[in-house]
């Protein structure tokens, strides 16, 4: 094959490499544009992991890699005064310029051609080649020629970063958080020689305008970062090279290839330096892309192949990526734990260390971490945090896991029945802490189907104590339930018979909402809500609340979310009212606010009341970080116990942005910057993330829906394999004492 590369960095190089390799007959050419050891930034960093992919692919290159990188297991974290340290990491660092030396020797042996000091300016004279590599950075010239086709997305982040090194020579992976007069800043920094190191600063754009950073020159910047680390650099000196204030930039692209032209390494995507992962995914693409070459017979079928099968490695990269860079950018909400938390929450940060991966690593920091967490619930040093106790006005969750309020769409007239009693009964007696009912209908026309059930009247509420007292009879969880009306979502269809939100086509009744905007187009339109209807409305929730006092339920969920009626009231998408209901989120949640009083009022005063919402409605113009935090504040300020953080469901046309805890960073928000307990909800699999969470501090409840349905005894068997000793219920007893399958 005739292979050309706009670009000579290490994806480019690393995939000539292996490519030579496989067939010395390849005529490779790189095009680069700087000299060999013209490279910006210092160091770069490798886990152990991606150093053993670079071992098979090329034993010749990870030698040399080798000989010269800097290997550390430690992490030390400097906050306020205290320094935590976390071992079992495995990193290593090594010079950029060192790494291309060693990419571009070895390469350059192999007998690929390197041209240096060439600038391409027009792909396209290139194209007589069979492959074309698109290796030329974040301003990939091959990228933007192909736009159309590429379809990039590049998004650049609100913090500020410049890139410099020292010669302190760092002994582990090293963070400093170090507040002044203009803010806050943090230190990424790492050793990558015997005598020199990485020195990443960053810090919000409002600190780098005060500082006056923004008008800078080079030599200003190392100055003023030497008097403000001093103590810290203990008498090195930073170095400077290119190193000028940046924007991290986020590209991705809709698609990698183009006819016989692909892009790599950064101009396909990139990762945040937090996780240290730009380097490490341009010499896995080029170990990716040697495969599918030689896996297929021609190359729009080698570069399909290579698409399809390294994107989702690629986009859970950058997933974890976001979440990593998104914690350095609101790194002052953390400044309020402790160290030893918020050190906890630093290492999970991108959520794929979790409590489980860390203990692996590091046992005596988890160790640590469990006996705090205790500590503060007042129970044995060695109970996880999944099974520690939590406490809202005079009622006591045995363990930090809760059964989702999922609806079932089974019950008649609203009347729940012995599916209800088996749903959720299966489910106390599986050991989760609370069990919360489904949205249950404040109304008859607050339902969301025919099916869905109801809490109007002593009849609902007779069949809803027949449940609450099973659980109460028969097992040690509390029992909660979701209080609703479905507003423009109102009138539609049981799932299984017409669909999820399609209207009903006949016997329909008249729905309302914030607005007279329908949820899908073809949908019914709902009447805005007059004064009048708010008034009824608030009485239904009231009436509602008493009921579920008579019904036996120890908890109660207001449903302010996924697009019904107090949910469309909150979202500006759904809302575009103008009088004292409408337009701020000041106004926006006085409806919600009344509601939750009344249901307040109605409500006996020893028992919790939980409130849902949407925190993101995945659409352009939503509901804003700044909303949600005023929402928390508001709610705890009208004696709200907690708010369950979900997300979506408001608008049809919304992108959600799916994968594992994707809701969590909206509760940890709300927790932290609004001072209110939260639930978190989404995606939640494991007991280990569920640990991670609370540590971390993200939420104070779990919340799970699917992991109950595949298991009703999902936290008994948590129990079970965290060593935590969960009595099983009378009957079940003999079983568990004589069978080791149950202990």
């Amino acid at each position: 094959m005739k292979i050309t590369s706009i670009g000579g960095g290490p994806s480019a190089l690393f995939f000539g490499i292996l490519m030579k390799k496989a067939d010395p007959r390849h005529e490779i050419t790189v095009y680069e544009r700087n000299k060999p050891d013209d490279t910006f930034g210092f160091g770069v960093v490798f886990s152990d992991a991606t150093l053993d992919k670079v071992a098979e692919a090329d034993a010749e290159s990870y030698g040399a890699i080798r000989q010269a990188f800097a290997h550390w297991d430690d992490i030390d974290i400097h906050f306020r005064g205290s320094k935590i340290t976390s071992t079992g990491h495995g990193f290593s660092g090594l010079s950029r310029v060192c790494l291309l030396d060693i990419l571009q020797r070895r390469a350059e042996a192999l007998g690929v051609r390197i041209r240096y000091q060439t600038e391409v300016r027009d792909p396209e004279a290139h194209l007589d080649a069979d492959l074309v590599l698109g290796a030329d950075g974040v301003n990939s010239l091959v990228r933007d020629r192909w736009a159309g086709h590429f379809q990039p997305a590049i998004d650049f982040r609100p913090n500020r970063f410049v890139w410099l090194g020292t010669t302190f020579p760092y002994p582990a992976f090293t963070f400093y958080f170090k507040e002044d007069a203009y803010g806050l800043w943090r230190v990424h920094a790492y050793r990558y020689a015997p005598d020199q190191s990485t020195f990443i600063l960053e810090t919000t754009e409002a600190c780098w305008r005060a500082s006056g950073m923004d008008r800078a020159t080079e030599d200003e910047t190392v100055a003023f970062c030497e008097k403000l680390f001093a103590d810290e650099l203990r008498g090195h000196r930073l170095l400077k090279n290119r190193s000028l204030w940046r924007s991290f930039p986020i590209v991705r692209c809709g698609r990698w290839r183009h006819e016989n032209v692909v892009l790599m390494g950064d101009a396909c995507h990139t990762a945040h330096f937090s996780i240290g992962s730009g380097t490490k995914l341009a010499m896995e693409d080029a170990i990716a892309l040697r495969d599918a070459v030689l896996a297929h017979p021609d190359v729009p079928s080698a570069l399909a192949a290579y698409e399809t099968e390294r994107r989702p490695t690629v986009e859970s990269t950058q997933r974890a990526a976001r979440t990593s860079l998104a914690w350095f950018e609101q790194t002052e909400r953390y400044m309020k734990l402790d160290p030893l938390q918020f050190a906890f929450s630093l290492l999970t940060r991108s959520l794929r260390v979790t409590h489980a991966n860390l203990k692996v690593r590091d046992p005596a920091l988890v160790e640590r971490v469990d006996a705090d967490f205790a500590a503060k619930a007042g129970v044995p040093a060695s109970t996880p945090p999944m099974f520690t106790p939590f406490s809202a006005r005079g009622c006591t969750l045995s363990n930090r896991v809760v059964v989702s309020p999922m609806c079932m769409y089974s019950a008649e007239d609203g009347v729940p029945d012995d599916w209800h009693l088996v749903h959720l009964g299966s489910r106390a007696v599986g050991g989760a802490a609370l069990v919360i009912a489904e949205a249950t209908g404040v109304s008859l026309d607050a339902r969301i189907t025919t099916g869905c059930a109801g809490l109007w009247s002593e009849r609902h509420a007779s069949a809803w104590k027949r449940i609450t007292d099973f659980v109460h009879r028969r097992t040690g969880t509390k029992i909660g339930i979701q209080l609703a009306h479905a507003g423009r979502k109102s009138a539609t269809c049981i799932p299984w018979q017409g669909g999820y939100d399609e209207p009903l086509p006949s016997g329909a009744w008249p729905i309302y909402s914030a607005s007279p905007i329908p949820f899908k187009a073809h949908g019914q339109v709902p009447r805005e809500m007059a004064l009048g209807d708010m008034e009824r409305v608030k009485s239904d929730f009231a009436r509602a609340a008493a009921l579920a006092v008579e019904a036996g339920f120890d908890w109660l969920e207001l449903h302010m979310a996924h697009g019904y009626l107090l949910s469309c009231f909150l979202s500006p998408l759904a809302n575009r009212r103008r009088d004292e209901y409408g337009g701020a989120i000041e106004n926006r949640l006085r409806l919600p606010l009344e509601v939750f009083d009344a249901v307040r009022a109605a409500w006996p005063g020893q028992r919790p009341i939980s409130v849902r919402i949407s925190a993101t409605e995945w659409a352009p113009g939503g509901t804003t970080a700044e909303d949600l935090v005023a929402v928390g504040r508001a709610f705890r300020e009208h004696g709200c116990d907690l708010i369950d953080v979900s997300a979506g469901g408001v608008v049809e046309d919304a992108l959600p942005e799916y994968g594992r805890l994707f809701q969590t960073p909206f509760s940890e928000l709300i927790r932290l910057e609004a001072g209110i307990p939260t639930m978190t909800v989404g995606a939640i699999t494991s007991y280990s993330d569920v640990n991670s969470i609370l540590a971390a501090g993200r939420a104070d409840l779990c919340v799970l829906a699917r992991g109950h349905l595949w298991d009703p005894y999902y936290t008994r068997h948590a129990a079970r394999d965290l060593g935590v000793d969960l009595p099983w219920p009378d009957p079940y007893g003999p079983l568990a004492r004589f069978n080791p399958r149950f202990s």
